[in-house]
């Protein structure tokens, strides 16, 4: 089907429709986001004598919104350039542009005769073929197109997004019998490559899949609390991030998304489904209605299960509630010798064994919960889908999820779980009974690089559709890992294409991540036509190993350190200089060595959620990889007049000073980090390292040749260092910065500056490498650079400001 995308009318401006309005603004498309027009004046608008038909107050209610969207944080839009793509109106004004529209988009009130009104006054003027979609998340699909035109009903469907659009990957598409088919398979596409989602095909159910099966989890829990004796605390960590779920747990993410929300899905399943076996599940708790009755509804109420309070010495206190006194409390540390056990095992799926054989609270309430939710799962097939695989996309997507039902529950292994069920009083659909006896003991395997889903009209494995278009290292590294050492996998992508995965703690660099990046250039020199530095990770990288720089600084090995930040310097300028390309696909925290690398790539392919910086100034040091060097050279090229000439290196020596971190891919290009021409973004993190390793392909077939090394890098000397020491004696002696800090600067400005030189001077790469690593070592020996050091390694986090 030709058909594309290049204008999208948003039909209300609420929490959801402003946030969609704003992605689809983040992909360049041009929105038109529309609202209802206040029927009174605000007091403000009545003191300054306007009238209800003054544009500013027809459009104040869909302007407020926008403008409260921005606001938030973190914010909808990759960067404020976004928002010049968003227009805005009122439905009595504006209603008729959307004739101009390639794709409307219906995100008004729950309310199925508000929503049929909304789209009567649409049918009288879209455009024939326009694409009409709702965002309902739980209102029947095909009862909004009752009495709507044969056109208007093939060409409509549901589209329900999660909120926050911009992060929660889910879109799950929901057609009509009327839908036409081409456009089903448009959305799915366009979703997936386009708005960077995961695009799930649901039937028009209750809840359709994502809600069906997360709010089942979340009202069992609940049950389960009182049963169990429970705490708040108790089951947040229990259901955190030690099982592969969000940091947010189960009553934090309540909190935060609002009760009344989650009991408005729960009434409207225990209405709708009077069928389901959980049906009576989905009953609230006596302690949630009273929390519904006190409006304790979470952060939009200032209090759910959890309150933020001041202590009397005015430090800011989190308390828990007590749900059997309904009275709020400190909370208290949570023990277990069953999390405890889990704490080594890094692999989820090995960590999910341990929590099955738990003897404590956390193991029981795993075994009650997870037994309860694979019979809750494997029911609802075929009712909600056809295939597995679906649910299991649904809730990775849509909830935060590592592991999907049906992944779970094949990390818990099919069988020893359906001995477990019966013993707890839960039994599994008949068909997992079937798919045993014939002698298929899970719901995935891979085969030959591929993952393949058990498809139970065919009691056969089939591939799981799409994934041909991604690269999935799990996939790949049991039979194409050609080298390996502690720290990275070096795995063959197919057509030539080399990749480097790192799998150290948070993908930290030390000497085993160095040793293999080279190892995998001296390959694919040898032997292939690219390269592909890029993981599979929670995070690209969140920097050097700090703790090994520690460890040698209060040793005081200088020689040791002097070689290891020599050899660190040495990577980055092979990665640019190897005669290969050489293309680093970063995603998520992109930081300090990380962040160098990506400076020195051919190519850099990265996920539109990309947090990249250099934050060594954090840590009391400058960027020692690279990075300095690389800034003081890209200010260079920036260099006309004198005025630009302060500009460029103000602006450079402002970013590392400030450790600015971008806040998605696009604005890591307003910082500094890419350069024009040179980096290309993925919307679907799933597509990364398959668009990188095309990148590569397409600079290896446009015959690459090895670029040479820069020997004319413009430095001002001590021109630009009176700039320099003048601007960080001023905020020293306005007490905005340490005495240490002030250091960092001088040193930072004497590296981009080239030294002290008398005049302007070119010089070479090498030359500023060398300036760069004394600066660096010489900070890193300061004894308040290894306090803070030693302060990050304590609190585990990364070097991020």
């Amino acid at each position: 089907m030709k058909r594309s995308i290049n204008k999208v009318a948003v039909l209300g401006s609420g929490i959801m429709g402003s946030r969609i309005a704003c992605h689809f603004a983040n992909i360049g498309v041009e929105v038109l986001l529309l609202d209802i027009a206040p029927k009174e004046l605000s007091p403000e608008e009545q003191a300054k004598g306007l009238a209800l038909d003054n544009p500013a107050v027809k459009n104040r209610i869909v302007n407020t919104a926008l403008q409260t969207a921005v606001k938030t944080n973190p914010s909808p839009v990759y960067t404020k350039k976004a928002l010049n793509k968003i227009k805005t109106g009122n439905f009595d004004d504006d209603m008729s542009k959307i004739a101009g529209y390639d794709w409307v988009i219906e995100v008004v009130v729950e309310n199925l005769d508000i929503k049929k009104k909304v789209f009567e006054q649409v049918e009288q003027f879209r455009k024939p073929g326009t694409l009409i979609t709702s965002n309902t998340s739980g209102i029947p699909i095909h009862l909004m197109a009752e009495g709507r035109s044969e056109d208007f009903k093939s060409h409509f469907c549901g589209t329900h997004f999660f909120n926050p659009p911009r992060y929660l990957k889910l879109l799950e598409i929901i057609p009509t019998p009327h839908t036409q088919p081409e456009i089903v398979d448009f959305l799915m596409h366009y979703g997936d490559k386009f708005l960077g989602k995961t695009t799930v095909l649901c039937k028009d159910t209750p809840a359709f899949i994502a809600n069906r099966v997360g709010v089942y989890s979340i009202m069992a829990l609940l049950h389960l609390v009182e049963k169990l004796d429970l705490t708040v605390e108790e089951v947040d960590k229990f259901t955190g991030p030690a099982l592969g779920r969000p940091k947010s747990a189960t009553f934090r993410t309540s909190d935060v998304v609002g009760l009344d929300t989650m009991i408005k899905v729960a009434k409207g399943l225990y209405d709708n489904c009077p069928d389901d076996k959980a049906h009576e599940l989905f009953k609230l708790p006596a302690y949630v209605q009273k929390m519904e009755e006190n409006k304790w509804l979470g952060d939009k109420t200032k209090q759910g299960f959890y309150k933020k309070t001041k202590t009397a010495d005015g430090k800011t206190e989190i308390l828990a509630l007590d749900l059997k006194t309904l009275e709020y409390k400190p909370q208290q540390k949570v023990k277990s010798a069953t999390l405890e056990m889990t704490k080594p095992v890094e692999n989820l799926r090995e960590r999910m064994k341990i929590f099955a054989k738990g003897k404590d609270k956390a193991g029981e309430l795993f075994r009650h919960s997870s037994f309860g939710l694979f019979e809750y799962v494997s029911d609802r097939i075929p009712e909600i889908s056809d295939e597995l695989y679906r649910i299991d996309d649904a809730m990775r997507a849509g909830f935060g999820w590592e592991l999907g039902p049906f992944e779970l529950w094949d990390a818990v292994g099919v069988k020893e779980a359906i001995e477990g069920m019966e013993q707890y009083g839960n039994k599994a659909a008949a068909w997992v009974h079937e798919m045993l006896d014939a002698g298929n003991t899970s719901f995935y395997k891979v085969e030959n690089g591929a993952k393949k889903y058990y498809d139970i009209p065919s009691k056969s494995y089939k591939a799981l559709p799409g994934t041909d278009e991604f690269i999935i290292l799990d996939n790949l590294r049991e039979n194409k890992t050609l080298w390996k050492n502690s720290g990275v996998s070096i795995i063959d992508l197919g057509d030539g294409i080399l990749n480097v995965e790192f799998h150290t703690k948070m993908n930290t660099i030390g000497g085993d991540v160095i040793s293999g990046i080279n190892k995998a250039i001296d390959m694919a020199e040898k032997d292939y036509r690219g390269l592909v530095i890029g993981n599979d990770g929670a995070n690209f990288s969140a920097g050097a190993n700090v703790g090994m720089i520690f460890m040698m600084a209060v040793e005081q090995e200088w020689d040791e350190l002097n070689m290891a930040i020599r050899m660190f310097q040495n990577t980055s300028m092979r990665i640019r200089y190897s005669s290969i390309p050489v293309v680093v696909a970063p995603h998520n925290l992109t930081l300090g060595g990380g962040c160098e690398f990506s400076l020195h790539a051919d190519h850099v392919q990265l996920s539109a959620e990309t947090y990249m910086g250099l934050v060594e100034f954090g840590v009391g040091v400058i960027p020692g990889g690279g990075g300095t060097k690389e800034f003081a050279l890209r200010a260079s090229d920036e260099y006309k007049d004198d005025q630009i000439v302060q500009n460029a290196l103000k602006d450079r020596f402002l970013t590392i000073g400030m450790a600015k971190v971008s806040t998605s891919g696009y604005e890591a290009y307003e910082l500094g980090y890419l350069q024009k021409d040179k980096f290309s973004i993925s919307m679907n993190r799933n597509r990364l390292l398959a668009d990188a390793k095309a990148k590569a392909i397409e600079l290896a077939d446009a015959g690459y040749t090895k670029p040479v090394q820069r020997n004319d890098i413009k430095v001002l000397g001590k021109q630009g260092l009176g700039i320099v020491y003048a601007g960080a004696n001023s905020m020293y002696a306005g007490h905005f910065i340490s005495e240490h800090d002030k250091k960092i600067s001088e040193k930072l400005g004497y590296v981009m500056c080239g030294g002290d030189l008398s005049s302007p001077t070119e010089v070479t790469e090498q030359y500023l490498l060398d300036l760069e690593r004394e600066a660096f070592l010489s900070l890193a020996g300061e004894r308040k650079s290894l306090e803070r050091i030693q302060s990050i390694i304590t609190k585990g986090k990364p070097l991020r400001n």
